[in-house]
């Protein structure tokens, strides 16, 4: 999948480093550790993973990645992020159509995500998605401590 001005691919181990400093140039990214990647890309770690690069056509610059645990009928989005230079330009939508597209493929009709309460951009952007508020868990998460929001999607 592609538009104008980027490609969007299966994520590889050769990503890693970029997926890295993308994610933790942005605080309200999951900070998941080297091998965390590493197994969401074994072609048999269980469950399987989905995981997109969102790279640059011209350049050929990683600029946003996405992964999502696959549990057919169910998957939960565990994480869109799109570098600070390259965001407001509607690569996490791509992203996740690109996923819809492989969530289609592997019989997901439902999916599910948490979310900081604070994080008004990617909560905007779930809604904008068609996502829905169906809970809440009290003091979820730490660093700061905060509610998550838990959201739902029928694809």
């Amino acid at each position: 999948m592609s538009s104008a001005t980027v490609r969007i691919r299966p994520m590889v181990l050769s990503d890693l480093d970029r997926v890295l400093a993308i994610a933790r140039s942005l605080p309200a990214a999951p900070h998941w550790p080297l091998g965390a990647y590493q197994q969401a890309l074994e072609p048999d770690s269980v469950p399987v993973r989905l995981c997109l690069i969102a790279e640059e056509l011209v350049g050929g610059q990683l600029v946003g990645f996405a992964v999502a645990l696959l549990l057919p009928p169910e998957a939960e989005l565990e994480m869109i992020a799109v570098a600070a230079e390259a965001q407001r330009r509607g690569l996490a939508g791509e992203l996740f159509r690109a996923l819809a597209v492989g969530f289609r493929e592997k019989s997901v009709s439902e999916v599910i995500l948490e979310v900081r309460a604070s994080n008004l951009p990617a909560l905007a952007l779930y809604r904008a998605l068609g996502f829905r508020q169906t809970g809440c868990r009290p003091l979820y998460y730490a660093d700061p401590i905060e509610d998550a929001l838990l959201m739902h999607l029928s694809i």
